[in-house]
């Protein structure tokens, strides 16, 4: 009977348990704030949890009537600290209701200022944790961070500018920020024995903290950031999974989604750990930027996180310039065609892909890359046609171009020209008129022969053109010699 029960208490939860997240029985079956709290282990973890905003709540301790002060670490002697400890994280597992600001404001203090102290004490290091304490702890943070995430208030197709919404900020935020100092603190604190740790800050510990940057509140994302980051740092067990976990936020954000809200900070996260990938670089990272980094330049609310996008792409082509003939052919697959202010957006970072390529990388995709920077060159859109032209502002950029010119010259010389001759922005015609100097400069000869094969081409075009305005004018005579009688009336 005892072996039964032994490994009762370690089966995994089935699919039809309400209990996805793995914290505890149902409401109806247990009646203590910290006892009815259970965390999965990673040699017992449950199946991954679904996102928190759509998955279901995490089973909170019921509300109790009535929350009194503990005495302060300094009041009990050292030999009753861990026990007070406990207590003091026992009371904070209790949830309140902040959408009314006046109700229960003597308890909301009491969480409050003995959170304050559990973060004093775990920084001042003033005591050795205990294996349990760590273990409640971790279990208080659960309580309080893992939590159903309010729906978007946008909810329609549309994109909108991020910087004309008004954030979203959690009305729990006195106390949830509290709950990330003292996870933070845990963390980072160089007492923490990342051996019994991992026990705690498991899988499925993190990656319910990956499903929280779905969070609107920028203030809790950059606390998750952070905190994921010495995570990352400290725990060398979970890097494989952590950046796993991350593709798999990515591709559900490109492929089904397009809406989330911590893309960014997961891309600066990111950004560090590229920096810091060893060389020769692994086939799993090379595939992280083919399937990952540069499809993320596809939705159209790019412009939310292109910064550390950019940043991300730029850390992958001076870590091995090999790639640069990837990233740009990437570049050119999800080239916008209506979205004048993202085209801005993909010539500043090509700019930035460009000073960091050699010039073997550069022969290799040079003939699609300047077809398009050609469309671009005589966009309408005079912001996109600038800074396209801005390109040859870039030292590096001209010397791949001058020692390529032959390739270069006939693929965008006639939109320089059609700049030159129609172009309707003043600055974009001035550009072109430079830059079209400059190629002459480099070499009259080669200028010379684009300018022919250019007038050539011109000139067949007049040509075409007189030809189709003549055939319309000879029907244009046949139809009026036979006037109406081949006609047909209903």
């Amino acid at each position: 009977m005892l072996r039964k029960i032994m490994k009762g208490g370690h089966r995994k939860p089935s699919k039809s348990d309400d209990n996805d997240f793995g914290f505890g029985p149902p409401p109806n079956s247990g009646s203590g704030p910290a006892n009815n709290v259970v965390v999965n282990h990673s040699s017992r973890a449950a199946p991954g949890p679904p996102s928190p905003r759509y998955g279901p709540t995490v089973i909170t301790p019921p509300p109790m009537n009535t929350v009194e002060p503990l005495p302060f670490f300094r009041d009990v002697p050292v030999s009753e600290r861990p026990n007070l400890f406990l207590r003091k994280l026992q009371l904070c597992c209790f949830h309140f209701d902040f959408t009314d600001t006046l109700k229960s404001m003597r308890e909301k203090e009491i969480k409050r200022q003995t959170l304050l102290e559990l973060v004093d004490f775990i920084q001042s290091g003033s005591g050795k944790i205990t294996e349990n304490c760590q273990e409640e702890m971790i279990k208080m943070v659960s309580v309080n961070i893992f939590r159903c995430l309010p729906p978007h208030e946008n909810t329609g197709q549309e994109p909108t500018d991020p910087e004309e919404e008004e954030p979203y900020l959690e009305p729990s935020w006195p106390h949830l920020q509290l709950v990330y100092e003292l996870l933070l603190r845990y963390v980072v604190m160089s007492d923490t024995d990342t051996k019994v740790a991992k026990r705690y800050v498991d899988h499925s510990f993190v990656l319910k903290l990956l499903d929280l940057f779905d969070s609107e509140d920028p203030r809790e994302r950059e606390y998750l950031k952070t905190i994921l980051h010495r995570i990352y740092g400290k725990f060398m067990v979970h890097r494989p999974f952590i950046r796993k976990a991350i593709n798999n936020i990515f591709y559900r954000f490109i492929y089904e989604t397009e809406r989330h809200s911590g893309i960014g900070e997961l891309l600066e996260i990111l950004g560090s750990i590229i920096n810091g990938f060893a060389l020769p670089m692994k086939e799993e990272h090379k595939l992280f930027l083919v399937r990952a980094l540069i499809p993320l330049h596809k939705p159209k609310q790019i412009s939310v996180y292109h910064h550390q996008l950019s940043y991300c792409i730029i850390q992958f082509v001076e870590k091995d310039y090999k790639l640069a003939d990837t990233v740009i052919r990437g570049f050119l697959k999800y080239w916008p065609v209506t979205n004048c202010q993202k085209e801005v957006l993909f010539l500043g970072e090509l700019e930035e892909v460009l000073e960091a390529t050699q010039s073997a990388e550069f022969q290799r995709c040079m003939v699609p890359l300047f077809r398009q920077i050609a469309r671009c060159l005589t966009s309408s859109h005079f912001q996109v046609a600038e800074r396209a032209l801005f390109l040859w502002n870039n030292e590096h950029i001209v010397d791949l171009i001058a020692q390529n010119r032959t390739v270069v010259l006939p693929i965008i010389f006639e939109a320089l020209e059609k700049n030159i001759q129609s172009h309707w922005n003043q600055a974009v015609h001035g550009l072109s008129v430079n830059i079209r100097k400059m190629f002459l400069d480099m070499d009259t000869e080669l200028f010379e022969v684009c300018q022919r094969q250019y007038a050539e081409k011109e000139s067949r075009a007049r040509d075409v053109e007189e030809q189709r305005e003549l055939t319309w004018k000879r029907l244009a005579d046949v139809a009026a010699q036979r006037g109406g009688e081949d006609m047909i009336t209903v």
